[in-house]
């Protein structure tokens, strides 16, 4: 692409916080068996994902694989086959360390205080995760941030709990979608910090119907208040089969304008920008887990919705943002049976070029940077060569090359959704384009 192309467009493209995309995922045929999968694969510092597929509302903006109030029978059957796949999992993967392990969603403290608990038992009895010695971080919400919830996070070590406030300013999360009392959110808060968790998140979202720089700044304001660990700023992109899905918003300028005033606040308040949506307070503490790299490192994931990375291939559930995609796809997962999951039917196989790609993603839009020392160890191949995107991209001055480090610039930042569709291969790109989303 050339200079001008690339900067004509818009730099709100796709959020790439994997490669390749979900949308990219095909059935394996034949399907390929779990242990195999797993066989030659350094299992010494994995990162251990569950997925709770259910929430209390459905906000118009989300596109997450989950669904609003489920039958009770249908979550009691889905934790039961959680804990029959987190037992066939670990079987297939034998000798296993976790270095990291999150809870996501949907709302993962939708669940009960004795659900909960009973999730921990397959983390640490299953799957042999040593819950005082990683770093475990779960998503909460506004109304499932309870003290009884929270009491079973503090018990089982959990040290991030991240939650999803998006706007202080009723108007604005009404408008997306949202139903939430900004009296509940402040509440919700005051139960995280009372239960002194080291590291609290709070994502915000910017671009949002109304929003103007001096709601978002109150926002953000009022988010200080709680003195978070880190926040994530999130630009709002309306996505298919969303309840936003309908409106025909065009505003680029706004979400940069806003982007930018948010980051300077933060910048201006003692938060280090770590990547563009994530900002991280200098007094925050620091990590003494063991070393996890997200370039090399493989993750388990369990449980409908999560997905699991090795070196050769991605896997996953299928996926779906339709409710009644999602529920077909969730009664299906809950119904299966020991065998059904040693075997492994969706997902996508990396072949050297889509890791290549992949690794050169996960480092340049994140503070880290691409050690290209590192790339040539692992790959036996100069990344520059290869990939003429990088030299292209440091003459725009979206990176910046420094001795053997290639790293984001702020510049950069600000298109980082952007750049991404620069190193797709033309196999995940014709993937994706040909997806039916369900």
């Amino acid at each position: 692409m050339t200079k001008p192309a690339f900067l004509a467009q818009s730099p709100y493209q796709s959020y790439v916080y994997s490669y390749p995309h979900k949308t990219a995922y095909r059935p394996f045929d034949p399907p390929i068996d779990l242990a195999d999968m797993w066989r030659d694969e350094n299992k010494d510092a994995l990162f251990l994902y569950f997925h709770i597929p259910f929430c209390e509302i459905r906000c118009g903006f989300c596109n997450l694989f989950t669904t609003v109030h489920p039958e009770k029978s249908l979550e009691r059957q889905y934790l039961e086959t959680l804990k029959i796949q987190a037992q066939e999992t670990i079987d297939a993967l034998g000798d296993a360390t976790f270095a990291r392990m999150a809870i996501g969603g949907g709302t993962p403290t939708y669940l009960t205080p004795d659900e909960l608990n009973n999730l921990f038992s397959i983390a640490s009895d299953v799957m042999g995760a040593d819950l005082e010695q990683i770093p475990i971080s779960i998503e909460t919400s506004p109304m499932t941030a309870t003290i009884d919830r929270l009491n079973v996070l503090r018990e089982h070590h959990v040290d991030r709990v991240s939650i999803g406030v998006q706007s202080f300013i009723e108007r604005e999360v009404n408008q997306a979608g949202r139903a939430q009392k900004t009296a509940k959110v402040h509440q919700a808060l005051q139960n995280i910090r009372h239960m002194d968790f080291p590291t609290l998140n709070i994502d915000l979202i910017y671009g949002l119907p109304e929003q103007t720089v001096e709601s978002w700044l109150t926002s953000i304001s009022i988010a200080l208040q709680y003195h978070p660990e880190e926040l994530y700023l999130y630009p709002l992109y309306v996505r298919p089969l969303t309840g936003m899905d309908k409106m025909t918003l065009s505003w680029d300028d706004l979400r940069l304008n806003l982007y930018r005033v948010g980051r300077d606040y933060l910048l201006d308040n003692g938060y280090e920008q770590i990547s563009m949506r994530m900002f991280r307070s200098k007094s925050a503490p620091q990590s003494n887990a063991p070393v996890y790299c997200c370039q090399q490192d493989g993750m388990v994931g369990l449980g409908c919705g999560a997905r699991s990375y090795t070196r050769d291939y991605h896997y996953s559930s299928e996926y779906a943002v339709g409710r009644s995609g999602i529920l077909d796809i969730l009664r299906d997962y809950s119904s299966r049976t020991a065998e059904d999951f040693r075997q492994v039917n969706y997902g996508f196989a990396l072949d050297n070029t889509d890791q290549k790609i992949r690794y050169i993603l996960k480092s340049i839009l994140h503070e880290s940077g691409l050690h290209l020392a590192m790339y040539r160890t692992y790959f036996g191949a100069s990344a520059c060569e290869e990939f003429p995107q990088l030299a292209e991209l440091i003459e725009l001055n979206i990176l910046t090359r420094n001795d053997d480090t290639i790293s984001i610039t702020p510049k950069g930042l600000e298109w980082s959704d952007a750049i991404g569709t620069l190193f797709y291969s033309e196999k995940v790109t014709a993937l994706m384009e040909g997806y039916n989303l369900r």
